[in-house]
């Protein structure tokens, strides 16, 4: 297996002024006054304006610019060593000479030496690297890259196999922006894509500097390069912390997205930490009295919220607020930082909300996209950093059509995730985020992705899924397959998994959906699922708590959407409503979208009470979706990624209004599950149920009933579900010895009746469901 050749971390070697050139055509600082005057007015100014007129610095630059581009060899002229440190110095604004050696390959990104600051990345096909950096904190952050200091890097000296690398001493530890200005071989037919006027990032940047407000419409078109900061002290996580470590058999897992939770006004919260990480502390205490105890974030790493205005197409109004377009896999999204206050402040934050999560019980779980990257396709091109790094490497090309990028993502691109040098870059970032910032797990989007090969076809063994299922640093973690992907390969039950993978189960979400809304044949189907889908998960050592159970999910409609439409309305997306699913199994309860009728209100209430009880009494692992405790709407939208509105944002004057009613019975139902070891078994069910039907062949039959039994304590649960449009009597069966059955549960009554956590005591014979209802009852002495 080929991998990225990395050295022992050796002491670099200084080398002469000779190694050492500007990326420029200027001539030599020696060949004439004047021209040394020139060079120096070209490269010599700081990143600070206050030294230079800005409209002087841009035209310097642009000048400047044009002459890199038509340099033939940027090692072609050389300047003395003792210039070079001095105007490097001036141009980062330190005292402090620059001194330049070797370096060394490993590890990748930028380290602390024993002798400076360490600049490692990957090109296997490039031929020219330059190294670019400058100051943090200029105001013009659009032009950032005027005036970089720019250090070539000779391949004779400073590079170790596929692998690029220099060592500057005298270098800030903090506060220094940088990238790389990367050219290769163009042609296209052989899958490259270089463009040297691209300064790019640096994939194993840590931390990424670019806009600082989310959604700054002032500042659209920032540029987003790498940042490093080796002066501040280590994260204290404090004496008394500790992972939560919950076991995933005791998961309910919530569905949410950092900004949306608490960016409208509606949260009560500082305007200043709206939207931010710290935002979500101070709605850690609702996590509690909702009851759930693991969150699963979208995406949190950074990702340009602006990528659809770039050019003018049918979506240049959206403002991407989901975020699944990873721009760089290391560093937390900056601009969900407080305040505006950057990249460090996220990452300090970030932390802070894991440890105030993890002091409250709750676990953080990350939704990660390794399917795809944010540099879109050849006909819009939006080349940030793998693109015109290694294209051929990082990317699936079909080489035998012109080097077309492969599609499995609906995105543009697919990352060439069994690639060697990818799956390294996969590994070290996930390793990154478990012990930088301390996660319990992730959510891997279209993971079916990562099953292909480089060639896009299917592997029974793919090599990276092994080797997270493997791996010693995620070995604690929860890892979890979307598995599906947008070629077509659905692999949901037949994930390749080595036992350790659980899955969105999408068959699920199907035949709960199906059932619930009264389709014809689905009794069989729905029993099933939620007594574990063993016909999925029932092989080698896998559990039920494998199948992640859901009815709701981001994408698609919400829960109260699923009940109140039978169509998307997806116009305000810009594509003529063509995206999006068509295959919602939704059922618009007699009234397409918003009503005042009392009927169809009523009828809508009771289908999202029964959704809710089946996916908290079904065994396996429960996940459910920001806001359908309260019954959020996107007005039957289901593919709402680009709006950074009410469509997405958690609504809280709405919640209070719904607080004592379907909130109240949200929250409840998600606490009896936990007081209930029977709803969350860690094996399949075998004698553990009782079915009580006759009629499994009936395919016009929309009933189902079955006990629950507890061993242990005889604290059995009777659960039935009515998906008739007429009321079904039932026999009740006899509760176990010494016991009475108590009502938990009838999604007929409203609301505080529909549930009493402690039951009322029921002792009739049979009970009369209502349409579209279910019951739970529990007995106890």
């Amino acid at each position: 297996m080929e991998s990225i050749l990395r050295p022992p971390h050796t002491r670099g070697t200084t080398f002469s002024s000779s190694s050492l050139r500007w990326r420029t055509n200027a001539p030599p600082l020696s060949s004439s006054p004047s021209a040394a005057r020139r060079f120096r007015i070209s490269m010599g100014f700081r990143c600070s304006s206050s030294r230079v007129a800005l409209g002087l610095q841009r035209a310097v630059s642009k000048a400047r610019a044009r002459v890199m581009l038509n340099s033939s060899n940027v090692f072609d002229q050389s300047v003395e060593a003792a210039s070079i440190e001095e105007k490097t110095s001036e141009m980062l604004d330190t005292d402090t000479p620059l001194k330049y050696s070797r370096g060394v390959a490993s590890p990748l990104g930028v380290s602390v030496a024993e002798n400076g600051i360490n600049f490692a990345v990957f090109s296997r096909h490039a031929t020219r690297v330059s190294l670019c950096l400058s100051k943090c904190g200029r105001e013009d952050n659009q032009q950032m890259d005027d005036g970089m200091l720019e250090v070539p890097l000779d391949p004779q000296i400073n590079k170790t196999g596929d692998v690029w690398h220099i060592c500057i001493e005298g270098l800030l530890r903090s506060g220094i922006v940088y990238g790389y200005r990367i050219d290769g071989p163009q042609g296209w037919g052989q899958g490259h894509r270089f463009d040297s006027s691209v300064i790019l990032l640096d994939p194993y940047a840590k931390l990424v500097s670019g806009r600082k407000r989310f959604g700054d419409v002032t500042d659209k078109m920032s540029k987003f390069l790498g940042t490093y900061d080796f002066t501040s002290s280590p994260f204290e996580w404090g004496p008394d912390y500790k992972l939560p470590n919950i076991p995933e058999t005791d998961l309910v897992i919530y569905e949410m997205n950092v900004r949306a939770f608490t960016a409208d006004g509606s949260s009560g919260l500082d305007p200043e930490i709206c939207g931010s990480y710290l935002g979500v502390i101070e709605k850690i205490p609702y996590l509690l009295e909702l009851g759930i105890n693991a969150v699963e974030l979208l995406p949190v790493f950074e990702f340009d919220e602006f990528e659809f205005q770039r050019y003018p197409n049918p979506r240049n109004h959206m403002i991407n607020t989901w975020g699944y377009s990873t721009m760089n896999f290391f560093a937390p999204m900056s601009r969900y930082a407080s305040s505006g206050g950057g990249s460090l402040v996220a990452s300090h934050q970030f932390k802070e909300m894991v440890k105030a999560l993890h002091n409250a019980g709750i676990e953080v779980i990350l939704d990660v996209v390794y399917n795809h990257t944010n540099e879109a396709d050849d006909e819009h091109p939006y080349t940030t950093s793998f693109r015109g790094i290694d294209n051929k490497v990082y990317y699936m090309v079909d080489l035998g059509n012109g080097a077309k990028y492969m599609n499995f993502s609906g995105c543009g691109n697919t990352l060439n995730c069994n690639h060697p040098v990818v799956m390294e870059l996969i590994l070290d970032s996930l390793r990154h985020w478990v012990n930088e910032y301390h996660v319990d797990g992730f959510r891997f989007d279209l993971a079916s992705v990562l099953c292909r090969g480089t060639d896009g076809a299917p592997l029974d063994a793919p090599p990276i899924i092994k080797a997270i299922a493997k791996d010693a640093v995620l070995s604690r973690c929860k890892i979890i397959a979307e598995p599906w992907d947008c070629g077509g390969l659905y692999l949901v039950g037949k994930f390749p998994n080595w036992d350790r993978w659980a899955e969105w189960n999408g068959r699920y979400r199907d035949d709960i959906r199906k059932f619930i809304k009264g389709d014809c044949s689905m009794k069989g189907s729905f029993a099933t699922r939620v007594s574990g889908s063993a016909d999925l998960y029932q092989a080698n050592k896998r559990k039920p708590s494998h199948s992640i159970n859901f009815v709701i999910a981001h994408d698609g409609f919400t829960l109260y959407d699923l009940v109140s439409y039978n169509y998307k309305h997806n116009n305000a997306n810009g594509e003529g409503g063509k995206d999006g699913c068509n295959d919602n199994y939704s059922w618009n309860c007699g009234f397409e979208g918003e009503t005042n009728d009392v009927n169809v209100l009523s009828l809508r209430l009771r289908q999202m009470k029964n959704f809710h009880l089946a996916l908290m009494i079904s065994q396996g692992t429960p996940m459910m979706l920001m806001g359908d405790e309260y019954g959020h709407t996107r007005y039957g939208n289901n593919n709402s990624y680009g709006h950074d509105t009410s469509i997405n944002h958690f609504q809280w004057k709405l919640l209070e209004q719904r607080r004592d009613s379907l909130f109240r019975y949200f929250s409840e139902m998600i606490k009896y599950r936990h007081k209930h070891p029977i709803l969350r078994r860690d094996r399949f069910l075998t004698k553990d149920v009782t079915w009580h039907e006759d009629n499994w062949d009936n395919h016009e039959s929309k009933f189902l009933a079955f006990t629950l039994h507890d061993d242990q304590f005889g604290g059995d649960i009777y659960v039935a579900f009515n998906a008739h449009d007429y009321s079904v009597k039932v026999a009740v069966p006899s509760p176990p010895q010494n016991k009475q059955w108590h009502r938990v549960i009838d999604t007929n009554l409203e609301s505080p009746e529909d549930f009493i956590p402690e039951g009322i005591l029921f002792t009739n014979p049979s009970y009369n469901i209502a349409p579209y209802s279910s019951i739970l009852l529990e007995a106890k002495p």
